[in-house]
């Protein structure tokens, strides 16, 4: 995933660097390479950030005892 983005980030470089002007090229830059590479990464990573807090979330349920009582009404 983060090959694809390295190389779309070089082309877009590439292509800000041949504009007539700085503010063209920053703009270039922003609209094609940086919001397009955010909004991918953040998007294939939804899956990724899910199974981490559901990681999170079974490892803080094995730590923590079960708190029921085991033990008959005296």
């Amino acid at each position: 995933m983060y090959i694809i983005v390295i190389a779309w980030l070089y082309v877009v470089v590439l292509m800000a660097a041949t504009e007539k002007s700085v503010a063209a090229g920053l703009l270039t830059f922003t609209f094609y390479g940086l919001l397009p590479c955010t909004l991918l990464l953040w998007v294939l990573g939804v899956k990724h950030r899910r199974h981490y807090r559901n990681r999170q979330l079974l490892e803080q349920d094995v730590r923590e005892p079960d708190r029921s009582d085991t033990q008959a009404d005296q």
